[in-house]
């Protein structure tokens, strides 16, 4: 019996200890640096994609895409990201982008 009574004691210390164990853990992040690259002649996407597409994506997202893709491809992006993800993206800013991200990527 005392075997028993001292497994409950233990027990009853392990249970007690783990919301410490489990209070969350916190930290900063670092403060991104990327930036959108330049593309003359397409300064209107450009501001648009620092407008609207950074809301959701690091530039670092769309630098990794696959390179010189063309405006097909960027295009098809765009479109996907108003269509299917309902970015508040309208027509025009969305064609500006689409060229820009063609043009610099």
């Amino acid at each position: 019996m005392g075997c028993v009574l001292a497994g409950c004691v233990l027990a009853g210390y392990v249970f007690a200890s783990l919301p410490a164990a489990a209070a969350p853990r916190t930290y900063d992040l670092p403060e991104p640096t990327a930036q959108l690259r330049p593309a003359p002649g397409h300064e209107a996407g450009l501001a648009a994609a620092e407008a609207h597409c950074q809301s959701c994506h690091a530039v670092d997202y769309i630098a990794m895409q696959p390179p010189a893709q063309g405006a097909a491809f960027w295009t098809s992006e765009v479109t996907k990201m108003r269509k299917v993800y309902h970015a508040p993206v309208d027509e025009a800013d969305g064609k500006a982008i689409a060229e820009y991200l063609a043009a610099a990527y």
